[in-house]
């Protein structure tokens, strides 16, 4: 508590501008190398915050109707009208075979 005491003596001592008895954190001076660090310790926290925003809305749009298999529905018409299952087996070994585009991935000179 003292630690606090003598902390705010020396900020409000600087004639620093308040607001209702508080320091508004734009007007205190930081070196940069703090400024620097702040603002990346901001930036990961708005991503790690807009990603938990991401998961949370994802979510509801997956899980607002599971009752809802009308995706299969459209799958089987694909499959029905000659589509081609990309898993098939025999697709899998073309593709794996397919020398290009091992070079595309850099698997193969």
């Amino acid at each position: 508590m003292e630690l606090f005491k003598k902390l705010s003596e020396k900020l409000s001592t600087k004639g620093k501008k308040s607001f209702n008895g508080m320091i508004k954190p734009i007007d205190v001076d930081f070196d940069t190398s703090k400024n620097e660090f702040l603002d990346g310790l901001s930036k990961r926290a708005l991503k790690l915050y807009e990603k938990q925003h991401d998961i949370k809305k994802f979510s509801q749009l997956v899980l607002s109707d599971p009752e809802n298999t009308s995706h299969n529905e459209l799958v089987d018409d694909l499959f029905n009208k000659g589509g081609v299952d990309p898993l098939e087996d025999e697709k899998l070994e073309r593709l794996a075979d397919n020398s290009r585009f091992l070079k595309d991935l850099g698997l193969i000179d």
